[in-house]
């Protein structure tokens, strides 16, 4: 019988398959490799992370590759953490309403006039819009450019709309006190602050600073009509 032997002539070993186990080796137990310790994730870390992207980039240009880079974490951890791409960026828009957004909510429940509001929400729109440290303007009004996802795209114009319900429900109540004048056309006032607020944030985005949006949201106050006169 030959010996077996290698390509290059040499004899081969033992073969089988406790040929190089460390029992055949040593005649001792076999050792488990030890394992490096896991990774700790922070979901609020991460959650961050992905609002930043989403706010900056938009939904539709934000790829689920960029965000698991910037989330530095792994697509199978992404989707069991989050779920899709818009499970995700559905969390990203209640979390940016919470904080950074909310200022809108704020003003129309704690101010007594629907002017007051307003005049609040814009000034406080040209510092949230151009702070440091985040993406510039408003992630709901720029996060569905280009965007081809119908839901998202609708899911957010809802958002925006319904700003616009509340500026015009609280210019009715004052129109109904007294406090505006009867003949307001509460609608288009409301729709021209929605556009206001709007387009502040693209301004900002284009790089218009705090004071100059700030300059802006004293012209758009001047057009509110005089206040009326309470007989009742």
């Amino acid at each position: 019988m030959h010996p077996m032997v290698n390509d290059d002539g040499t004899a081969k070993g033992p073969q089988g398959p406790d040929a190089a186990s460390p029992r055949a080796a040593g005649g001792g137990k076999a050792k488990a490799r030890p394992r490096g310790r896991p990774r700790s994730f922070d979901r609020e870390t991460a959650l961050e992370k992905a609002l930043l992207a989403f706010w900056e980039h938009g939904y539709e240009a934000t790829s689920v590759s960029d965000l698991t880079r910037v989330m530095d974490i792994g697509a199978p951890s992404l989707y069991a953490a989050f779920g899709d791409k818009r499970s995700l960026f559905e969390e990203v828009v209640r979390v940016y309403g919470t904080r950074h957004g909310s200022f809108t909510d704020r003003a129309l429940a704690e101010e007594p006039t629907a002017r007051a509001a307003v005049e609040r929400i814009l000034r406080e729109a040209a510092v949230a819009y151009t702070e440091p440290g985040h993406p510039h303007g408003c992630l709901v009004v720029h996060a569905a450019a280009n965007c081809s996802n119908p839901e998202v795209e609708q899911s957010l114009r809802d958002r925006r709309n319904a700003n616009i319900a509340a500026f015009e429900s609280r210019i009715r109540a004052d129109v109904s006190a007294g406090v505006l004048p009867p003949a307001t056309d509460a609608a288009a006032l409301a729709r021209h602050t929605g556009a206001m607020i709007q387009g502040m944030s693209q301004q900002a985005r284009d790089g218009a600073s705090r004071e100059e949006l700030e300059a802006v949201a004293e012209i758009a106050l001047s057009i509110w009509p005089r206040t009326g006169t309470h007989t009742g």
